[in-house]
């Protein structure tokens, strides 16, 4: 029978490549434009623990130090091409603690 394939993210804070069910998606939903083309709302930046969530995503071991050295690097604007909030790292943060 044929292997299937496991597909591989690299992690933000390490830079490992790992299987994508050991990883935690990190996602910044797509912006909110009006009829115009005009951007009304930013999207937010959030924890995707389904994976299904809609928007640009990049991927962060649930590792609290790898988390710590992507925000340090500023790995996860770069990734989202965006400032991320001091609020919304923080409570990024210990929605990942609680993952583990």
């Amino acid at each position: 029978m044929k292997q299937k394939k496991v597909p591989m993210r690299k992690c933000t804070g390490c830079g490992e490549m790992k299987p994508k069910r050991e990883l935690v998606r990190v996602v910044k939903a797509p912006d909110v434009k009006d009829e115009n083309g005009e951007i009304i709302a930013k999207g937010e930046v959030s924890l995707d623990l389904s994976g299904k969530k809609p928007g640009r995503g990049a991927y962060i071991c649930s590792n609290p130090d790898c988390f710590k050295k992507a925000v340090k690097a500023k790995r996860l604007e770069r990734a989202f091409s965006a400032q991320i909030p001091e609020e919304v790292l923080d409570e990024i943060e210990k929605e990942l603690s609680s993952v583990e």
